[in-house]
């Protein structure tokens, strides 16, 4: 029997996080994403902690489309990792495919300033 999209999801982030991981130096940029909103965080795995995060329900975001809700998550969430000191990132795209909202968001980010 075919998996269904959510376990399908899951087993794809179970991959990935075996692979990648966060340090304080080098902070995992996880993505989530659901139907209406995208999140995004910086998360040091070593000592459990989340350096900065932005989300499009941040009241400092207005837009129109869900493409310019996720550049703008990218562009505050790099600020924020500026902010903190950070340069690179591990880049965590949480099970979802890089294409759409996701890769927008991590192109937004990208472009002002990161590097993964």
């Amino acid at each position: 029997m075919a998996l269904s999209k959510l376990q399908r999801r899951a087993r794809i982030k179970r991959r990935i996080r075996k692979i990648v991981s966060g340090t304080a130096t080098k902070p995992r940029l996880s993505v989530y994403r659901s139907n209406k909103e995208i999140y995004a965080q910086l998360v040091d795995d070593v000592n459990g902690v989340t350096l900065a995060s932005a989300s499009s329900r941040n009241k400092e975001i207005n837009a129109s489309t869900k493409i310019e809700a996720a550049t703008a998550v990218g562009k505050l969430i790099a600020d924020k990792a500026t902010k903190a000191g950070v340069e690179t990132i591990a880049f965590d795209r949480n099970g979802y495919l890089y294409h759409g909202r996701v890769k927008v968001l991590a192109d937004a980010a990208r472009e002002a300033g990161l590097k993964f």
